[in-house]
């Protein structure tokens, strides 16, 4: 799967999902939490999640403190659980024109837009909220809210899953700058494979160390 690059923040994200929860059976909150705002190459993933209330999952919370095996367990039980959720993101592309602050808040939106039910409330990880287009409900920012409120917890893990597979695509798509290990992030690894071979089309380009070693290479006899 490889991510969309159109910039309407009202395209549907192609993945998404429903278990069967009626319109108006209860006041549907949403999750939303992003992932990939700090790597130098891949998209900023987003993802929106409604939980049920009958259908319960035991262990949700901040992604980054789960073990990968444990976040694939639960990812697989948000997808069969939640009353509704998605996935939406922006690419390299969109990163480098809008910041990636403007485009994480457009991935967010482009999940809220895909959720198969409409939330009464959306509840942010972090401290700045999407305009969603159409959208007239309560909106919460929560900082640290992946640790505090399970919704965005399964937004979180959501995420992550659903990133790192695309990074690991992109590993055999442009081998040599190992984004199976470290996922586009800034490590000496990284960094080394920059130097060497410079930017890959999914790289930032707007972000430093991506334009140094880009310049670099073109500064080079």
């Amino acid at each position: 799967m490889s991510p969309d690059s159109h910039p309407d923040s009202r395209q549907r994200p192609s993945v998404a999902g429903r278990t069967g929860a009626k319109p108006g059976a209860a006041r549907w909150v949403a999750g939303i939490d992003e992932v990939g705002r700090g790597p130098l190459a891949g998209p900023v993933v987003a993802a929106a999640v409604v939980l049920h209330p009958a259908r319960p999952i035991e262990g949700l919370g901040d992604s980054k403190r789960l073990t990968p095996g444990r976040r694939e367990a639960l990812a697989v039980q948000i997808r069969e659980r939640a009353a509704a959720w998605a996935l939406a993101w922006a690419d390299p592309g969109e990163i480098d024109r809008l910041n990636i602050l403007g485009a994480t808040l457009l991935a967010m939106s482009r999940a809220v837009l895909g959720l198969t039910l409409t939330p009464a409330e959306l509840r942010v990880d972090g401290q700045h909220a999407p305009r969603v287009p159409g959208f007239t409900g309560a909106v919460r920012c929560l900082i640290g809210g992946d640790g505090l409120d399970p919704a965005i917890g399964a937004a979180s893990i959501l995420a992550k899953v659903y990133r790192d597979g695309l990074m690991c695509g992109l590993d055999d798509q442009y081998p040599g700058y190992g984004f199976a290990a470290h996922k586009g992030y800034p490590t000496a690894a990284h960094r080394a494979a920059l130097a060497a071979l410079g930017p890959c089309p999914s790289h930032r380009l707007s972000f430093a160390p991506v334009r140094a070693a880009l310049q670099a290479r073109e500064a080079a006899p």
